[in-house]
């Protein structure tokens, strides 16, 4: 499957809080003598390049993780390989059958070895349930479930599980002489936790909420609260952060409702994404949003905070 047989639909209307995404499976050995059980995943659309054929790798034996299986030749590249079923932790067994789906983001190129394809589906992000209500699960990097009706479709954060392969960048931090109240959105505890700690080490105060429903709610919050004490929306809250992809709600609907509103429009927002590229970073810019910032320069969000804040009040 190339590039061009799943590009259908990837843009679709910004702020109508919806998403596509490509559905596979990995096979999994539940029991000694017994057919492997599917179990169903889910990724956006926007981040696949193309499906191909099992390259039949064998890990080596200096792999940086378990799930290294080592790297393949594609047009001029030279990319990795992770077998996705060891860092989820299934049996899967491997056959002639298998696939591996490349994906560009992060400014990376990966393939992710899988037991198989199914189909595409376009959802609302309103659909996507947090998986904590639903199945406990030892990795963040399932951010979601979407009811199938007999069976659920796991929505993947893959750049999660990137993260464990990149080290820090090691950069010095801006440091802001104001402590500006920042509200952060995302519903990956990874990120989550990195945002935060480089906004505090920047000496700004995060808000932390985890995802865009969570996050409007507590913008109006702050809105009620100093409309009725007559006092600045700033007073309260000086500029938002946002992932772009979340259950529930995306960072498009939730800055098309903050820029859209006349209390709340005057509050910067960056979006941030593994996805934003000169392609697609018009969506953005059609709900309102100030800055657009890719997932692996997340380390320059303190300095743009502080460059949106000051710029905007002087």
């Amino acid at each position: 499957m190339s590039k061009s047989a799943i590009d259908t639909g990837i843009l679709l209307e910004t702020g109508t809080n919806e998403l596509e995404i490509l559905e596979f499976y990995i096979n999994e050995i539940r029991e000694e003598g017994k057919e492997p059980v599917p179990n169903f995943f889910g990724i956006n659309v926007a981040k696949v390049m193309q499906v191909i054929e099992t390259p039949n790798l064998e890990p080596p034996e200096s792999a940086p993780h378990p799930s290294f299986m080592g790297t393949i030749p594609l047009r001029d590249l030279i990319l990795p390989v992770l077998d996705l079923s060891v860092w989820l932790e299934l049996d899967m067994p491997k056959t002639e059958r298998d696939i591996v789906i490349v994906t560009e983001f992060s400014k990376s190129v990966t393939g992710f070895l899988v037991s198989g394809v199914t189909e595409i589906h376009r959802v609302g992000w309103g659909e996507v349930i947090p998986p904590s209500s639903i199945i406990s699960t030892n990795t963040d990097a399932i951010v979601g479930l979407i009811d199938k009706g007999d069976y659920f479709v796991q929505l993947l954060d893959l750049e999660t599980i990137l993260s464990q392969f990149e080290p820090d960048d090691g950069l010095e931090m801006a440091v802001s002489a104001n402590e500006y109240k920042i509200l952060v959105a995302d519903d990956s505890a990874t990120i989550r936790a990195m945002i935060k700690a480089n906004l505090t080490e920047a000496n700004l105060k995060p808000i932390i909420t985890n995802n865009g429903d969570e996050a409007l709610r507590t913008v109006m919050e702050f809105k009620n609260k100093a409309e009725a004490e007559g006092k600045d929306i700033t007073e309260y809250l000086d500029l938002v952060i946002s992932d772009i992809e979340m259950p529930l709600m995306d960072g498009f609907s939730l800055t098309k409702n903050i820029k859209q509103d006349p209390v709340l429009r005057k509050l910067p927002v960056i979006l941030y994404s593994s996805i934003i590229t000169n392609e697609l970073r018009h969506k953005g810019e059609s709900v309102g949003a100030d800055m657009q910032i890719s997932k692996p320069d997340l380390h320059t969000i303190p300095q743009v905070a502080l460059e949106l804040i000051e710029g905007g009040a002087d």
